[in-house]
């Protein structure tokens, strides 16, 4: 792979690809319908919310309260908005940095525990923060939640006038969001940091050996991984212009696992593909068939034949495809008629 990186026409094909990938997400929003293009902006918040969500599982830990971390973010940068009169994009990082805050507070308890306990106690914990929510209608606003949420502001300068309150120009923004965001996400895997963390996932007891805190690791990409959550919370928020604690339940928490389980984690665009097809799966697919309300039921079907006949995610049907057809001729099966032969 380092040869590869040095390769000059290796990093050109690259860039080209991205290039490819970012006028492809350009012109995609007005190849879409209204109701598309909303579509469209949500999955796009929700591709920050597993790529955020993959960088805990480099650990080896995985969470059953990363959704609630994005609801702490979005009630956080509301509540500053709304309240206090915060600027709209101030408090979106806001929130970003109170879901991290709670990040390092619940990492004290949940991080003395490890593997399936730490599973749990993560689902006990988020569900603690949902009935706080549910409980005190001020300043959260109870079981219905918060709503007229402050939208984010128009730009309106001369000749540049952009309204956010239409999907296609609120996309845009999502989209120079989580691009920044996945940036910064892929930065940190490939450094120091990132590769502690893949050394504590395979080998956590040399990794102490050889004098690395694990506890200290863990706790940092939980909270990394919840600032991120937050920062898509407050761009749903925003966006959708009410936040309530059912919408940041376990069963949503079950999508984002299954949106990562089916697409992979060995790379960062295997959930993305997980959460993409996935929801063109949904969306047009189950939509159209008027089979919306079994999508549970085909999820957990998909959940299940990925785990048996790709465990790998999405992500590896590409390398399995380049090594087929790589293959020396003389090691491919002969057909049958010649194997009778």
């Amino acid at each position: 792979m380092p040869e590869r990186q040095g390769n000059p026409v290796w990093r050109i094909a690259v860039r080209l690809r991205l290039l490819f990938l970012f006028a492809a997400l350009a012109v995609l929003p007005y190849l879409l319908s209204y109701s598309q293009q909303e579509i469209a902006v949500l999955l796009m918040i929700n591709v920050l919310l597993v790529c955020s969500y993959r960088l805990l599982t480099l650990t080896g830990e995985w969470s059953l309260g990363h959704v609630v971390m994005m609801g702490v973010g979005a009630y956080a940068s509301a509540l500053l908005a709304k309240r206090l009169g915060v600027p709209v994009p101030v408090s979106m990082l806001a929130g970003g940095v109170v879901a991290a805050a709670g990040a390092a507070i619940l990492s004290v308890p949940l991080f003395r525990m490890k593997g399936f306990y730490f599973l749990i106690g993560s689902f006990a914990a988020g569900e603690i923060i949902r009935l706080i929510w549910k409980r005190f209608t001020d300043p959260f606003g109870g079981p219905k939640g918060l709503k007229r949420i402050d939208a984010f502001p128009d730009i309106d300068v001369g000749f540049l006038q952009i309204d956010f309150y239409e999907p296609v120009n609120y996309y845009f923004l999502a989209l120079i969001a989580v691009s920044v965001s996945l940036f910064v996400l892929r930065r940190i895997e490939r450094s120091r940091i990132g590769l502690t963390f893949h050394a504590i996932h395979w080998q956590d007891r040399l990794a102490e050996s050889v004098g690395v805190d694990t506890f200290h690791y863990r706790t940092l990409a939980f909270v990394i991984a919840s600032f991120f959550a937050g920062i898509a919370g407050g761009l749903y928020g925003h966006y959708v212009g009410a936040v309530n604690p059912t919408r940041f339940g376990v069963d949503q928490m079950v999508y984002v696992l299954v949106w990562t389980i089916v697409g992979g984690t060995a790379t960062l665009h295997g959930p993305i593909l997980g959460v993409v097809v996935l929801t063109v799966i949904n969306e047009i697919v189950l939509r159209g068939l008027g089979l919306d309300t079994v999508r549970p039921l085909i999820y957990g079907a998909i959940l299940i034949l990925s785990v048996l006949y790709l465990p790998d995610g999405l992500e590896s049907l590409g390398p399995k495809l380049r090594a087929r057809l790589r293959r020396p001729r003389r090691d491919r099966p002969a057909p049958a008629g010649e194997q009778a032969a």
